[in-house]
C-alpha cells in the first residue's frame, strides 16, 4: 500500500515549518497563525468550534488562544445569548496581520498545486476531503477516550 499519510504529513510539516519561519517577525509560532486566520474568517466563533475546525484538543486550543489574546491579536466577547460562550474576535492588530497570512496561504496553495490541471486539483480536493472524513471518525472516537482496534 502507498504511504499516502506519510506524504500528507511531510507536506504539512514542510508548510508549517515555512510558516513558522515567515511569521517569526509577527511572533506567531507553532500553528498560532491557523487560529488567527480561522478567527478572522469566522468572527465570533467559540473556542470549542475552533478546536474542532483545526482538529486539536481543547487544551491545545486554549493555550494558543491565550497567547493570541496576550499578544493583542484576538479578544473574547460574551455571547449575547449564552453567557457561558465567549466569541473569539480579531482585534484591529489581528485584522491588520490577516491579509499577510492570507497571501501566504494562497501562495502556498498555488505552489503546492502548480503543474496540476483544474480537473486534477478538483480530484485531489475531493479525495482529501474523503480521507479527512474517514480520519475524523477515528479522531472523534479517540477524542472521547476510546481506543482504536488495529
Amino acid at each position: 500500500m502507498k504511504e499516502i499519510l506519510r506524504e500528507i504529513g511531510m507536506i504539512a510539516r514542510a508548510l508549517d515549518s515555512i510558516s513558522n519561519i515567515e511569521f517569526k517577525e509577527l511572533e506567531l509560532t507553532k500553528g498560532q497563525y491557523l487560529y488567527l486566520v480561522r478567527i478572522c474568517e469566522n468572527p465570533g466563533i467559540i473556542q470549542e468550534k475552533l478546536a474542532e475546525m483545526i482538529k486539536v484538543d481543547r487544551t491545545t486550543a486554549a493555550r494558543a488562544i491565550q497567547k493570541l489574546e496576550q499578544q493583542g491579536l484576538i479578544e473574547k466577547k460574551n455571547d449575547g445569548i449564552n453567557k457561558k460562550n465567549k466569541g473569539l474576535f480579531p482585534t484591529d492588530k489581528g485584522e491588520q496581520i490577516y491579509p499577510f497570512l492570507k497571501r501566504e496561504g494562497d501562495h502556498s496553495n498555488q505552489v503546492a498545486l502548480s503543474g496540476l490541471s483544474t480537473d486534477e486539483i478538483e480530484t485531489v480536493f475531493n479525495l482529501l476531503q474523503k480521507i479527512r472524513k474517514n480520519v475524523e471518525v477515528d479522531w472523534n472516537h479517540v477524542k472521547k477516550g476510546n481506543k482504536r482496534e488495529y
